[in-house]
């Protein structure tokens, strides 16, 4: 995603930035690896970068993984958090891979209603090991 269309989704500066991390790197980024990355930009405290993640997230343009502790630019564009995302996660290279189900959305969402529980999003981290990795 290049500066343009930053600012065609109303992004200020440090937003723009750390999106610009994330689109860049092939693997999740923790907030001081994004820290690190951005301090010739300006960037001095975990603060900063923690309130763009919570802007990028809230846009739908990040996606946290709670098992690792960081955040990846999200692969399908205009994903507003409604779906259920689910990513795969290689424990040996680090690639993720998100995807986005209907059917499994459907199931997890049948299984919050008979449960009488108010689903509002829902994450799934998958962990394992990728093809490319098993066939290494």
């Amino acid at each position: 995603m290049n500066e343009h269309v930053h600012e065609a989704v109303g992004l200020t500066r440090n937003q723009s930035l750390v999106m610009g991390a994330l689109t860049q790197s092939k693997e999740p980024l923790s907030a001081y690896t994004i820290l690190d990355q951005l301090r010739d930009h300006g960037f001095r405290a975990p603060l900063q970068v923690y309130r763009a993640l919570d802007k990028l997230v809230e846009f739908g343009l990040v996606h946290r993984l709670e098992c690792l502790n960081a955040f990846v630019a999200c692969s399908h564009p205009g994903c507003d958090g409604e779906e259920t995302i689910a990513f795969m996660i290689c424990e040996k290279c680090g690639q993720v891979n998100e995807i986005a189900d209907k059917v499994m959305t459907r199931r997890l969402r049948k299984l919050a209603a008979e449960a009488k529980f108010a689903l509002k999003k829902a994450t799934v981290e998958l962990r394992g090991i990728c093809h490319a990795c098993r066939e290494a």
